[in-house]
């Protein structure tokens, strides 16, 4: 008995868990189509039919909404970094498919069967991250391949120490100085590569960057699937619903709204309600009651189709019932109506033609000019390295002028020097020169014989007569020596 109940216990426990615990459900094992972003979003906007892109949803977000800027922030993931909307509808329009944007009615969403953390291309400045949405039709590949250039509005650019703030829409840089950022940017080119999903997603900035500029811990939240439309965000894992989507259901019907709204009556941003209130991030209470919201709108929308069957079934009825006359003149009526219809539709076309024209010539202005301020930046930059190219250039000739001249001045010193020292030479030769003859002449006065003075007889004077008559010859020889060492140079 006590082994029978332990069992009995133990089983009602892992039954209990099971129902308590949301399973995980892999990706793999969904197989849906556009109808459940067709059925899921229709409470919170409206579904139009583009003739580019067939239908396309404008989100009732109010006139201040931008896509990856309002209500959401940014988490890091193993995909890289991850858009976390506080919509309710947000873990469908962020995470497939494509945004782009109109003059008239502004942000719209275009469906994609691909799921990714977000899709959006980055930029990297002093002091700045900056991020936009890619547009319908924009890969990957068509980014890093060729110059994609995006409008400056587009652009959402905060500074790198407020990166990981939930409540980045208070940080956002003024919209002003997005061009002059974008010029001072670089592109961040790095990816991430997801095998199961063949798919290649652009991961943003280096964890490893925003962790030193904002001065915090970068922790990685792990992604796990979620078994119905929406998406729960924890400190450890962010729970999301992302399904194999198909353009096509497996019956062979085409998906499409059960509720299409026409061109005509679609109203600006402004004017339109903002019917999708913050919440994705709330306790499980509130998702109770979004899904019977979502009940009710569906019954609602159910019993307006019904009303609508009734009212065109009873039409004809009542047009038996009226005379020919009546109907003759109801059928005039409609004619008249139907014409009118025509025209203002037909004007209405004509109007939009206008202003599609005025849009592209505007965008084509917008582009012109972006490409005069970068090749006018480019020139700027061109005339001041030229400018710094010559000046360093008159700077070398300076310099060298400067060392020629020094050159010569050296050179002239070193021949004075030389001049001053053949002068001091001379000088000493002349005065060699002088002494020679001082020594030569006192030598000759040396050498010479002593001469008899003459006796004073009264009666007879006669000259004294040599010693010898050797002497004279003597004296002859002495003075021509002396005479030849005069004549000759000095050493």
């Amino acid at each position: 008995m006590k082994a029978s109940i332990k069992f009995l216990m133990v089983l009602m426990a892992v039954m209990l868990s099971s129902a308590i615990k949301p399973k995980q459900v892999s990706s793999q094992q969904f197989d849906v189509s556009y109808q459940v972003f067709y059925d899921q979003l229709s409470p919170y906007g409206q579904w139009v039919d583009n003739p580019s892109y067939g239908y396309v949803w404008l989100p009732d977000a109010g006139r201040d909404f931008v896509p990856y800027s309002t209500q959401g922030h940014w988490i890091m993931t193993e995909y890289g970094w991850t858009w976390v909307s506080d919509y309710v509808w947000g873990w469908a329009p962020f995470h497939y498919g494509r945004w782009d944007y109109d003059d008239y009615y502004g942000w719209y969403w275009v469906p994609d069967t691909e799921w990714g953390p977000s899709w959006v291309i980055w930029r990297r400045a002093e002091g700045y991250y900056g991020w936009a949405p890619m547009q319908p039709g924009i890969s990957i590949n068509v980014y890093f391949e060729r110059d994609y250039n995006m409008q400056s509005e587009y652009w959402m650019f905060v500074r790198d120490r407020d990166f990981q703030r939930t409540n980045l829409n208070r940080y956002y840089a003024d919209r002003s100085v997005s061009q002059t950022i974008i010029v001072n940017s670089t592109v961040i080119n790095t990816t991430y590569v997801d095998n199961s999903r063949h798919t290649t997603y652009v991961s943003g900035p280096n964890r490893a960057d925003v962790q030193r500029t904002t001065g915090k811990s970068v922790n990685r939240i792990a992604v796990q699937e979620y078994n119905k439309p929406g998406q729960k965000l924890n400190k450890t894992s962010l729970q999301i619903y992302r399904p194999q989507v198909e353009k096509n259901n497996n019956n062979g019907r085409k998906p499409a709204p059960a509720r299409i709204t026409d061109k005509q009556n679609i109203k600006q941003p402004s004017g339109r309600n903002a019917n999708t209130q913050p919440g994705n991030l709330a306790p499980a209470n509130n998702g109770k009651q979004r899904q019977d919201q979502q009940q009710k709108q569906q019954i609602q929308q159910q019993q307006d189709r019904q009303k609508q069957q009734q009212q065109k079934n009873q039409q004809p009825r009542q047009n038996q019932q009226l005379d020919p006359q009546k109907q003759q003149q109801q059928q005039d009526q409609q004619i008249q109506q139907q014409k009118s219809q025509q025209q203002e539709q037909q004007q209405l076309k004509q109007n939009q033609q206008q202003q599609q024209q005025q849009r592209d010539k505007q965008k084509v202005q917008q582009q012109q000019q972006l490409n005069q301020q970068q090749d006018q930046q480019k020139q700027q930059l061109q005339q001041q390295q030229r400018q710094q190219q010559d000046q360093q250039k008159q700077q070398q000739q300076k310099q060298q002028v400067d060392q020629q001249k020094q050159q010569r001045q050296q050179i002239d010193q070193q021949k004075q020097q030389q001049q001053q020292m053949k002068q001091q030479q001379d000088q000493q030769k002349q005065q060699q020169n002088q002494q020679n003859q001082q020594q030569q002449q006192q030598q000759q006065r040396q050498q010479q014989p002593n001469t008899v003075k003459p006796q004073n007889n009264n009666t007879n004077t006669q000259p004294a007569q040599p010693r010898n008559s050797a002497e004279p010859s003597k004296n002859k020889q002495k003075k021509q020596t002396n005479e030849n060492k005069r004549t000759e140079p000095p050493k």
